[in-house]
């Protein structure tokens, strides 16, 4: 089992498309990749949690796949525009642990 930081994934994707002359794709070509890989997972989710069964004829696809499809390309867009994702998660709990800290209810601790 791969215990990865983020840093670690950023680099490793970064390593493996700078192998290729092409490189990132443009910004909005990485929002449109989203888009679809986002559109796939949420169609792995309907089959196996919702009511749209999936056609005999289509192949099935693990849940745990389109995650990791979305994941690398939101990764190749935060490296195309040097963002450290770290960095990113880091900004996002602080709004969250401050702006949000009342907003849901707390679970009771247990003593």
């Amino acid at each position: 089992m791969s215990n990865k930081t983020m840093k670690q994934l950023q680099e490793e994707v970064d390593a493996y498309i700078g192998q290729f002359k092409e490189g990132y794709f443009s910004p909005l070509a990485m929002l449109a990749r989203l888009t679809e890989e986002l559109g796939e997972l949420a169609r792995e989710i309907n089959h196996h949690y919702g009511e749209k069964p999936k056609k005999k004829t289509e192949k099935e696809k693990a849940i745990e796949e389109e995650v990791g499809d979305l994941l690398f390309v939101l990764i190749c867009l935060a490296n195309s525009l040097q963002i450290d994702l770290e960095q990113a998660h880091d900004l996002v709990m602080n709004k969250f642990q401050t702006r949000d800290k009342d907003r849901w209810t707390k679970k009771e601790e247990v003593e």
